[in-house]
Protein backbone atom coordinates (compact mmCIF):
# COMPACT_ATOMS: atom_id res chain seq x y z
CA UNK A 1 0.00 0.00 0.00
CA UNK A 2 1.17 3.37 -0.94
CA UNK A 3 0.80 5.60 2.02
CA UNK A 4 0.63 9.07 0.46
CA UNK A 5 -2.58 7.92 -1.69
CA UNK A 6 -5.59 8.96 0.40
CA UNK A 7 -8.77 6.77 0.26
CA UNK A 8 -12.45 8.22 0.92
CA UNK A 9 -14.96 5.72 2.30
CA UNK A 10 -18.72 6.18 1.48
CA UNK A 11 -20.64 3.81 3.09
CA UNK A 12 -24.55 3.19 3.25
CA UNK A 13 -27.24 0.66 2.69
CA UNK A 14 -29.26 0.11 -0.76
CA UNK A 15 -30.67 3.33 -2.32
CA UNK A 16 -29.60 5.43 0.08
CA UNK A 17 -27.79 7.49 -2.56
CA UNK A 18 -24.28 6.96 -2.46
CA UNK A 19 -23.54 5.88 -5.68
CA UNK A 20 -24.58 9.81 -6.60
CA UNK A 21 -22.24 11.23 -3.77
CA UNK A 22 -19.25 9.15 -4.58
CA UNK A 23 -19.29 10.13 -8.99
CA UNK A 24 -19.59 14.03 -7.13
CA UNK A 25 -16.90 13.93 -4.92
CA UNK A 26 -14.72 11.98 -7.54
CA UNK A 27 -15.18 14.47 -9.76
CA UNK A 28 -14.60 17.51 -6.94
CA UNK A 29 -11.33 15.67 -5.69
CA UNK A 30 -9.83 14.16 -8.89
CA UNK A 31 -9.86 11.22 -6.78
CA UNK A 32 -10.42 7.85 -9.17
CA UNK A 33 -13.71 6.25 -8.23
CA UNK A 34 -14.37 2.93 -7.02
CA UNK A 35 -18.05 1.18 -7.02
CA UNK A 36 -16.79 -2.05 -4.88
CA UNK A 37 -20.70 -3.06 -5.15
CA UNK A 38 -20.03 -3.24 -9.28
CA UNK A 39 -17.61 -6.40 -8.61
CA UNK A 40 -20.58 -8.78 -6.58
CA UNK A 41 -23.01 -7.51 -9.11
CA UNK A 42 -20.48 -8.22 -11.79
CA UNK A 43 -19.89 -11.95 -10.31
CA UNK A 44 -23.54 -12.47 -9.68
CA UNK A 45 -24.52 -11.27 -12.98
CA UNK A 46 -21.77 -13.63 -14.70
CA UNK A 47 -23.03 -16.51 -12.07
CA UNK A 48 -26.39 -16.44 -12.94
CA UNK A 49 -25.25 -15.98 -16.69
CA UNK A 50 -23.81 -19.62 -16.35
CA UNK A 51 -27.15 -21.16 -14.60
CA UNK A 52 -25.03 -21.23 -11.17
CA UNK A 53 -27.27 -21.34 -7.99
CA UNK A 54 -26.40 -18.44 -6.18
CA UNK A 55 -27.12 -20.38 -2.97
CA UNK A 56 -24.28 -23.06 -3.78
CA UNK A 57 -21.28 -21.47 -2.55
CA UNK A 58 -18.55 -23.99 -3.72
CA UNK A 59 -20.07 -23.45 -7.06
CA UNK A 60 -19.94 -19.32 -6.87
CA UNK A 61 -16.34 -19.71 -5.39
CA UNK A 62 -15.07 -22.09 -8.20
CA UNK A 63 -16.96 -19.35 -10.47
CA UNK A 64 -15.08 -16.50 -9.23
CA UNK A 65 -12.01 -18.24 -9.37
CA UNK A 66 -12.29 -19.42 -13.23
CA UNK A 67 -13.49 -15.84 -14.74
CA UNK A 68 -11.47 -13.06 -15.75
CA UNK A 69 -12.50 -9.70 -14.09
CA UNK A 70 -10.77 -6.64 -15.66
CA UNK A 71 -11.50 -3.26 -14.08
CA UNK A 72 -11.14 -0.54 -17.14
CA UNK A 73 -10.90 2.83 -15.59
CA UNK A 74 -13.27 5.30 -18.15
CA UNK A 75 -13.01 8.81 -17.37
CA UNK A 76 -13.08 9.47 -13.24
CA UNK A 77 -14.25 5.47 -12.41
CA UNK A 78 -13.99 2.03 -13.26
CA UNK A 79 -15.61 -0.02 -15.90
CA UNK A 80 -15.98 -4.09 -15.22
CA UNK A 81 -15.62 -6.61 -17.69
CA UNK A 82 -16.30 -10.11 -16.98
CA UNK A 83 -14.39 -12.41 -19.60
CA UNK A 84 -14.36 -9.47 -22.30
CA UNK A 85 -18.29 -8.69 -21.55
CA UNK A 86 -19.79 -5.45 -20.63
CA UNK A 87 -22.63 -6.53 -17.91
CA UNK A 88 -23.82 -2.55 -18.66
CA UNK A 89 -27.13 -1.91 -17.54
CA UNK A 90 -28.11 -5.61 -16.72
CA UNK A 91 -25.52 -5.21 -13.56
CA UNK A 92 -28.77 -3.27 -12.05
CA UNK A 93 -31.43 -5.78 -13.24
CA UNK A 94 -34.24 -7.10 -10.65
CA UNK A 95 -32.77 -10.57 -10.74
CA UNK A 96 -29.23 -9.51 -9.41
CA UNK A 97 -31.02 -7.79 -7.34
CA UNK A 98 -32.45 -10.63 -5.70
CA UNK A 99 -29.50 -12.81 -5.76
CA UNK A 100 -26.60 -10.25 -4.85
CA UNK A 101 -26.78 -9.88 -1.56
CA UNK A 102 -26.41 -13.74 -0.99
CA UNK A 103 -23.40 -13.87 -2.92
CA UNK A 104 -21.58 -10.89 -0.97
CA UNK A 105 -21.91 -12.72 2.01
CA UNK A 106 -19.69 -15.77 1.02
CA UNK A 107 -16.44 -15.14 2.99
CA UNK A 108 -14.52 -15.91 0.39
CA UNK A 109 -15.68 -13.96 -2.16
CA UNK A 110 -15.39 -11.04 0.16
CA UNK A 111 -11.85 -12.37 1.04
CA UNK A 112 -11.26 -12.28 -2.23
CA UNK A 113 -12.88 -9.00 -3.64
CA UNK A 114 -11.70 -6.88 -0.57
CA UNK A 115 -7.90 -8.11 -1.80
CA UNK A 116 -8.75 -7.08 -4.94
CA UNK A 117 -10.30 -3.80 -3.98
CA UNK A 118 -7.47 -2.66 -1.57
CA UNK A 119 -5.14 -2.72 -4.69
CA UNK A 120 -6.75 0.21 -6.35
CA UNK A 121 -4.68 2.51 -3.43
CA UNK A 122 -1.61 1.31 -5.00
CA UNK A 123 -2.44 3.63 -8.42
CA UNK A 124 -4.27 5.95 -7.15
CA UNK A 125 -6.14 8.24 -4.37
CA UNK A 126 -9.70 6.57 -4.64
CA UNK A 127 -13.09 7.76 -3.78
CA UNK A 128 -14.60 4.32 -2.96
CA UNK A 129 -18.06 2.95 -2.41
CA UNK A 130 -19.94 0.25 -0.96
CA UNK A 131 -20.76 -1.27 2.37
CA UNK A 132 -17.86 -2.09 4.15
CA UNK A 133 -15.27 0.18 3.03
CA UNK A 134 -14.50 2.42 6.34
CA UNK A 135 -14.81 -0.65 8.16
CA UNK A 136 -13.61 -3.62 6.92
CA UNK A 137 -11.71 -2.73 3.37
CA UNK A 138 -10.07 0.27 4.59
CA UNK A 139 -10.49 0.78 8.19
CA UNK A 140 -7.17 3.18 8.74
CA UNK A 141 -8.57 6.22 6.74
CA UNK A 142 -9.57 9.49 8.59
CA UNK A 143 -12.17 10.13 5.73
CA UNK A 144 -15.42 8.16 6.28
CA UNK A 145 -18.67 8.63 5.42
CA UNK A 146 -22.11 7.22 6.25
CA UNK A 147 -24.97 7.69 4.07
CA UNK A 148 -28.31 6.74 5.35
CA UNK A 149 -32.08 7.64 4.38
CA UNK A 150 -35.63 6.18 5.31
CA UNK A 151 -36.66 2.81 3.69
CA UNK A 152 -39.73 4.95 2.32
CA UNK A 153 -37.31 7.04 0.62
CA UNK A 154 -34.62 4.47 -0.85
CA UNK A 155 -37.86 2.92 -2.19
CA UNK A 156 -38.53 5.91 -4.13
CA UNK A 157 -35.14 6.46 -5.24
CA UNK A 158 -34.96 2.77 -6.46
CA UNK A 159 -38.39 2.98 -7.98
CA UNK A 160 -39.00 0.29 -10.38
CA UNK A 161 -36.80 -2.23 -8.85
CA UNK A 162 -38.89 -3.40 -5.47
CA UNK A 163 -40.20 -1.42 -3.02
CA UNK A 164 -40.03 -1.03 0.58
CA UNK A 165 -39.99 -4.37 1.54
CA UNK A 166 -37.22 -5.57 -0.75
CA UNK A 167 -35.22 -2.97 0.78
CA UNK A 168 -35.90 -3.75 4.09
CA UNK A 169 -35.17 -7.23 3.22
CA UNK A 170 -31.95 -6.54 1.28
CA UNK A 171 -30.76 -4.51 4.73
CA UNK A 172 -31.81 -7.53 6.80
CA UNK A 173 -29.55 -9.60 4.64
CA UNK A 174 -26.56 -7.10 4.50
CA UNK A 175 -26.45 -6.48 8.26
CA UNK A 176 -27.02 -9.51 9.47
CA UNK A 177 -24.35 -11.88 7.42
CA UNK A 178 -21.26 -13.37 9.21
CA UNK A 179 -18.50 -11.61 7.09
CA UNK A 180 -17.78 -7.80 6.77
CA UNK A 181 -21.76 -6.70 7.55
CA UNK A 182 -23.19 -3.67 6.97
CA UNK A 183 -22.38 -1.51 10.06
CA UNK A 184 -21.66 2.59 10.37
CA UNK A 185 -18.06 2.61 11.48
CA UNK A 186 -17.68 4.48 14.86
CA UNK A 187 -15.62 7.31 13.51
CA UNK A 188 -17.64 7.78 10.13
CA UNK A 189 -19.78 11.05 9.57
CA UNK A 190 -23.01 9.90 8.96
CA UNK A 191 -25.74 11.91 6.91
CA UNK A 192 -28.99 11.39 6.64
CA UNK A 193 -30.25 12.57 3.29
CA UNK A 194 -34.05 11.61 3.89
CA UNK A 195 -34.99 15.42 3.24
CA UNK A 196 -31.17 16.23 1.63
CA UNK A 197 -30.68 17.03 -2.60
CA UNK A 198 -28.34 15.75 -3.80
CA UNK A 199 -25.79 19.12 -4.00
CA UNK A 200 -26.28 19.43 -0.32
CA UNK A 201 -24.91 16.65 0.65
CA UNK A 202 -22.17 16.74 -1.50
CA UNK A 203 -21.46 19.88 -0.16
CA UNK A 204 -21.36 18.25 3.42
CA UNK A 205 -18.72 15.84 2.58
CA UNK A 206 -16.70 18.46 0.87
CA UNK A 207 -17.38 20.80 3.51
CA UNK A 208 -15.98 17.80 6.45
CA UNK A 209 -12.96 16.80 3.78
CA UNK A 210 -11.90 20.54 3.81
CA UNK A 211 -11.85 20.84 7.85
CA UNK A 212 -10.21 17.78 8.07
CA UNK A 213 -7.57 18.90 5.44
CA UNK A 214 -7.58 16.79 2.49
CA UNK A 215 -8.77 19.50 -0.05
CA UNK A 216 -8.69 23.49 0.30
Amino acid sequence: MVPSNKVIAIDGPAASGKSSVATRVSKKTGFLHVNSGLMYRALTWSALRADIDTNNESKVINHLNSIEMECIKSNDSLLLHINGNDPGEELKSEEVNRSVSVVAAIKEVRSELVKRQREYLLVSDIVMEGRDIGSVVFPETPFKFYIDASPEVRALRRRGEGGVDDLIERDKLDSSRKVSPLVIPEDAFVIDTSEMNLDEVVEKVLSELNQKGLIT
